[in-house]
């Protein structure tokens, strides 16, 4: 069976270190082999956009930029539905790779054999 780790980060620039945990473990997950999806909600869907990851800063935490583009790379990213349009964020607005998609997909992914959830 395979493992999927699916990660829900509500957490931006609001909560940094629960924001940058998030990424750290998708990215490190993504990189080891592991099925990911990564959900941008709440404050973290800002960094659907382009730029937005390369402006937050954590003192001794890898740039969430490289997290997001490690992610990007490996695995899934997903920009909640209404979190996006709380922001005025368009499906054109956001980074190469990222999907726009809401509650179901998310729950779909969420209870499939072989998943865990995680959320920040």
């Amino acid at each position: 069976m395979a493992r999927t780790l699916v990660v829900k980060v509500t957490a931006g620039a609001d909560a940094p270190e629960r924001c940058a945990q998030a990424f750290t473990v998708a990215s490190v997950a993504a990189a080891s082999g592991i099925e990911v999806s990564l959900w941008l909600t709440g404050e973290s869907a800002w960094f659907a956009l382009p730029g937005k990851a390369a402006e937050f800063e954590l003192p001794h935490s890898e740039p969430l930029e490289s997290l997001l583009a490690t992610v990007l790379e490996f695995g899934r990213v997903t920009l909640c539905t209404q979190c996006a349009a709380r922001r005025a964020i368009e499906p054109g607005d956001v980074l190469d790779g990222i999907r726009i998609a809401g509650a179901a997909v998310f729950v779909h992914e969420s209870c499939a054999d072989g998943a865990q959830a995680l959320v920040y």
